[in-house]
């Protein structure tokens, strides 16, 4: 293949193979079954045309095993399809548990993301090669789209809400990140990099990156200025505890029940009304004019390193 014209972008992480597999069988199928229709339609045209004005067709006894295999092959193909994209997807769906986090903002016309260790980015990333990394992606304005071929990773970014993508990068380089929703007069300018380095350059990288707080101490401080702690502290009644809240099931005041991920905390800050916590009033005040997509992550991110004490109240 011409490296200066590759059919297909690189394979740069552990799910581009077998992506790359699922959409080349796709594509034999494809082509084998278009093959065989037209090669019929040419054999029938010219086997069976009529040969004279007054021709006419002879009665075609049925061929039933003919009609099963038909009906069965596509059958049997298009389950085979279901079941691989099936087993794809839930792999897609599912990052390994010592991933690294990664919270992604996408706003017209630029990528921010930030490091939980800390350092904040736009419009690059820096990874390192052969560990797991969770994108944790909201949108500030209309619907972008977080593309990157050479991972085989593209995921829509909706605002309003958190969706999750995760990837393991198997080569080191530079690859290219684009939005791939159209997002307005300068959606062609939202591109930027994802960045693979050697651990222990990445490393390197991360202590030499830009200095600041974690994104965790940055949500404690967001967290203790907004008076949160008057009522989710340890020991206090009038609101439920933080403390190891992701993750958990939490029962509800119409004895329904929710998992706590980062879009339940996320519309718990900004309307605590909808979704109240059993045994608690709604006190809570609406913080949706108070704190922007940022102030979320930080936020989320903060919740999320909070560990039961021994005073903890159970939020189930």
């Amino acid at each position: 293949m011409d490296s200066d014209l590759p059919l297909f972008p690189t394979q740069a992480s552990t799910m581009a193979p077998e992506v790359d597999a699922l959409f080349f069988f796709i594509s034999a199928v494809v082509v084998a079954f278009a093959a065989l229709v037209f090669a019929l339609v040419i054999v029938f045209a010219v086997r069976y045309r009529r040969r004279t004005p007054s021709a006419s067709g002879a009665l075609v006894q049925p061929n039933y095993w003919l009609e099963a295999a038909w009906i069965g092959v596509p059958l049997v193909l298009c389950l085979v399809i279901f079941a691989w994209g099936a087993r794809l997807y839930f792999r897609q769906a599912r990052p390994p548990s010592d991933v690294l986090d990664v919270y992604v903002l996408g706003r017209q016309w630029m990528w921010k993301l930030q490091h939980a260790e800390g350092p904040s980015e736009i419009n690059e990333l820096h990874v390192p090669l052969g560990r797991p990394i969770r994108l944790t992606m909201t949108s500030q304005d209309v619907i972008h789209s977080f593309f990157v071929p050479a991972f085989r990773l593209k995921m829509d970014v909706v605002p309003g809400r958190y969706v999750n993508a995760w990837f393991q990068a198997t080569r080191t380089g530079e690859y290219h990140l684009f939005c791939a929703e159209y997002c307005g007069t300068k959606h062609s300018g939202m591109i930027g990099r994802v960045i693979v380095l050697q651990p222990a350059d990445y490393e390197r990288w991360l202590a030499g990156g830009t200095s600041g707080p974690g994104l965790a101490a940055a949500g404690e401080r967001l967290f203790q200025s907004l008076g949160c702690a008057t009522c989710h502290a340890e020991g206090q009644s009038r609101g439920p505890t933080l403390a190891n809240l992701f993750g958990r099931t939490i029962t509800l005041r119409d004895r329904s029940t929710v998992v706590a991920d980062e879009a339940y905390v996320r519309e718990s800050i900004l309307d605590p009304n909808v979704k109240l916590v059993a045994g608690f009033e709604p006190v809570m005040p609406a913080y949706r004019a108070q704190v922007n997509e940022e102030d979320l992550i930080k936020l989320v991110a903060y919740l999320k390193t909070l560990t039961a004490g021994p005073e903890t109240r159970s939020v189930k």
